[in-house]
């Protein structure tokens, strides 16, 4: 965007009032047109957050054996963290593998003695409690050594879980045991690290109730952190909440924002501080809103060096006043957006012309002129004083 001023001589475009002297020049402030940008935008600060980021815990009870990763490493998913002490769940996954073989054991010779009571109650050489008492038992037997296998399942899974692996690939950014540490399974998995995946970040800014009305998702947003205060990093908003937070009868909304973060720069916590650009708009052309309120003032008939004002044939509904050949032409134009300090102007203007913007004192005073004077400024020493 580009701002000029316009100085137009008595004897080629000197501009006067009719209200003034023929012997005043007149100055018009001018805008030069040319291809700019126009952008508005909403401040906030938020707070940096992983995308994703988990709680990598254990479902069973024991003591911490040996820690394979720490703050700061980064896993792979599927790489083994920790391992608990085995020798308590290896019993039991023994005990059940022994109890499941008892069970079959039991289940085997129940099933034979059923099926050959069976036959026999067929033919009617036993009785039908014989034959009931013989069901009975099988069908415990067939219980029992299903409820071992159950257990057996459970045994070998509780062992399994000992093995503490990473489910997604990230960096470890909290470990909150240390080995000989006992971990309880409760109603809540113990915490032994948190994974967070670093390369994608977001904010969550908190946005004032006044602007909320403004973000949209998809606008471009730049944002900077304390850290690096000469670093400026770009996102876009991925989501408006709609659930207002209010502190000390201020109302806010969250907005969240996604950031790449390949240099692991930004980190969980950090505070932000967000512009959100609400307008945007790139190689458009526009004008000082105060063009548009712009109105010419004619000069005195005897002024042959005046500029010409040439209005419009029809009236316009939106209009500015452009300087060509020493002229004040009258051009309709067609508005757009505003950022409230200037106006797209979708058209009726072209790169380079020159637009009035408002009247600006002339450089220097008439000459002769008296310049008033402020009664309550001290006169300089040595100036003339009245005698009464």
């Amino acid at each position: 965007m580009k701002t000029s001023h316009l100085f137009l001589l008595p004897a080629a475009l000197w501009l006067g009032l009719a209200s003034c002297s023929k012997d005043v020049r007149q100055e018009i402030q001018t805008y030069t047109v040319e291809p700019t940008t126009m952008s508005e935008t909403v401040t906030a600060t938020g707070t940096m957050e992983s995308v994703t980021s988990v709680d990598v815990g254990t479902q069973v009870t024991g003591i911490i054996d040996k820690l394979h990763a720490d703050f700061n490493d980064r896993v792979t998913k599927g790489q083994l963290l920790a391992e608990l002490e085995k020798t308590t769940l290896d019993a039991e996954l023994k005990s059940s593998d022994a109890n499941v073989q008892s069970a079959k054991s039991t289940y085997d010779y129940t099933r034979t003695n059923f099926e050959r009571d069976k036959k026999l109650h067929d033919e009617k050489l036993i009785s039908d409690y014989e034959y009931q008492t013989s069901l009975h038992d099988y069908e415990v037997a067939k219980l029992n050594y299903e409820k071992a296998q159950a257990d057996r399942v459970r045994a070998a899974k509780n062992l399994n879980y000992t093995e503490i692996y990473s489910p997604i690939d990230g960096v470890i950014i909290s470990r909150e045991v240390e080995v000989g540490q006992t971990v309880v399974s409760s109603m809540n998995v113990a915490n032994l690290y948190v994974i967070a995946d670093l390369d994608n970040m977001q904010v969550v800014g908190n946005v004032d109730e006044a602007d909320i009305g403004k973000v949209k998702e998809g606008q471009h947003v730049t944002f900077t952190v304390d850290a690096y205060t000469d670093d400026v990093f770009e996102g876009r908003v991925t989501q408006v909440r709609l659930n207002p937070t209010t502190t000390s009868n201020v109302v806010t909304y969250e907005v969240i924002v996604s950031a790449a973060n390949p240099d692991h720069k930004l980190i969980p916590g950090m505070t932000a501080n967000l512009t959100i650009y609400t307008l945007e708009l790139n190689d458009i052309i526009a004008v000082p809103l105060k063009a548009l309120r712009f109105q010419p003032e004619p000069t005195d008939d005897d002024d042959k060096n005046g500029p010409e004002i040439v209005a419009l044939q029809q009236a316009a509904k939106n209009k500015v006043w452009v300087l060509r050949d020493n002229k004040i032409i009258e051009t309709a134009v067609e508005l757009g957006v505003n950022n409230g300090i200037n106006q797209q102007i979708l058209s009726g203007l072209s790169k380079g012309d020159n637009v009035a913007l408002q009247y600006v004192a002339p450089s220097q005073q008439q000459k002769g002129e008296k310049a008033q004077e402020n009664p309550f400024m001290p006169k300089p020493p040595g100036g003339r004083r009245n005698n009464k």
